[in-house]
């Protein structure tokens, strides 16, 4: 018999007798970073911009000089010089005085803004007329607008995409120290699993587990080691396991999970380490294994492809989110319920869902039914507390 633990007691155990584990970091260069966890906070030391600078072509200017000027009756200012971009000037603006600047160059001393050269008359000889008044900082991006030097720009535990790695060039950072990642060993078991590449015979199955788990902790940022399908032998699973924990963090074996008879992961889990429990009041998922070898944590995982997905979400995940420091990526919304669910009372339920506009769609099917994962957009759970929910309930979608 299954010696079943709550959801929660589960994810507990798995943060409590695992909180020893934290990633070491690692530098890369930012051309190798994408994906990756930020292992430490990054500073800026600069401002950026690093001057005042014009948004737009035009004529820099005091503000002042321009209120109350119109096509009608325009201010006359005279041109002193130009900016370029690029360029900077050692150019001193004083009343009734103006610069032609292009985008994105330097205003001069004396300037606090800039006019659109399409709303200023300049065919007089060193004059131009502004037929139109601007406020002080108007077409300006002012100093450190952007990035103020010392501030904290990326945080630690931040997953670096394409638009942090744009703050990171317009910084002059060329190299990061990241999360080294974590190695992650699957094996799969069962005299019925055959490679996806085999002639599959009447009783057999492919072998979804080593391919969807695989790509799974790699989304997750790990780097995954396969070891193949495992006949249901328990020396051939020991040994299997003994090698995965050597070289790995985490092992999950997928099959074998179960009271049955052939299932005898957690015995051969117990003779290599411990086993902190077997049995998670959950559905699916509900033979879950969670156990240590050395210093390897090992999660004995249904060999039901959507429940082993599933409880690998739920429980690897975060252990995986904790050793990283990695920030929360978890998508949510809130949408009505079409139709009744019931649910067991005393078991946590996850139920695939389809949205449509607000409408929440649940989709059905037995744990083995992959397919359910493709057509759904994400999951609700219902509480082990309930008996099921009604048609109309808001309910919370967790967005795959």
């Amino acid at each position: 018999m299954l010696k079943v633990v709550s959801s929660e007691d589960a994810l507990n155990m798995v943060k409590t007798q695992f909180d020893f584990l934290k990633a070491e970091k690692e530098n890369v260069s930012i051309s190798n970073c994408l994906g990756r966890i930020l292992f430490e906070d990054i500073f800026s030391v600069e401002n950026i911009p690093a001057f005042n600078r014009s948004t737009v072509d035009g004529y820099a200017l005091r503000a002042s000089n321009t209120f109350g000027s119109s096509e009608s009756s325009p201010a006359q200012l005279r041109v002193i010089g130009e900016v370029l971009m690029g360029e900077k000037t050692e150019i001193e603006l004083y009343e009734d005085e103006c610069v032609k600047i292009s985008t994105g160059g330097m205003l001069p001393s004396g300037a606090d803004s800039v006019v659109m050269v399409e709303n200023t008359d300049c065919s007089f000889l060193e004059y131009c007329l502004v037929q139109k008044a601007v406020s002080p900082f108007e077409n300006v991006t002012k100093k450190g607008d952007d990035i103020k030097e010392k501030d904290i720009v990326l945080k630690k535990g931040k997953i670096i995409t394409s638009r942090e790695i744009g703050i990171l060039a317009a910084l002059g950072i060329n190299r990061i120290s990241v999360a080294k990642k974590i190695k992650v060993g699957i094996i799969s078991t069962g005299d019925e699993i055959v490679p996806i590449d085999s002639e599959k015979q009447f009783g057999q199955i492919r072998d979804i587990n080593t391919h969807i788990l695989s790509s799974l902790v790699k989304e997750l940022g790990c780097d995954s080691t396969e070891y193949g399908i495992i006949k249901d032998d328990y020396d051939s699973i020991l040994t299997a396991l003994k090698t995965a924990v050597n070289e790995n963090d985490i092992v999950l074996i997928s099959g074998g999970s179960s009271a049955g008879i052939r299932d005898m992961t957690a015995d051969i889990i117990s003779s290599l380490g411990e086993v902190y429990f077997h049995g998670i009041a959950i559905k699916p998922g509900k033979p879950t294994i969670l156990g240590k070898a050395q210093n390897t944590v090992v999660f004995g995982l249904p060999g039901h492809p959507m429940a082993a997905y599933f409880v690998t979400l739920k429980f690897v995940k975060p252990l995986i989110d904790s050793i990283l420091c990695k920030e929360s990526t978890e998508r949510l919304f809130n949408g009505q319920l079409t139709q009744n669910i019931s649910s067991n009372h005393g078991r946590e339920e996850i139920v695939c869902v389809k949205i449509s506009g607000d409408k929440v769609q649940p989709y059905f099917g037995k744990s083995g039914v992959i397919s359910l994962l493709s057509k759904s957009d994400g999951y609700i759970i219902i509480d082990r507390n309930l008996e099921g929910l009604r048609q109309g309930d808001e309910v919370q979608v967790f967005l795959f």
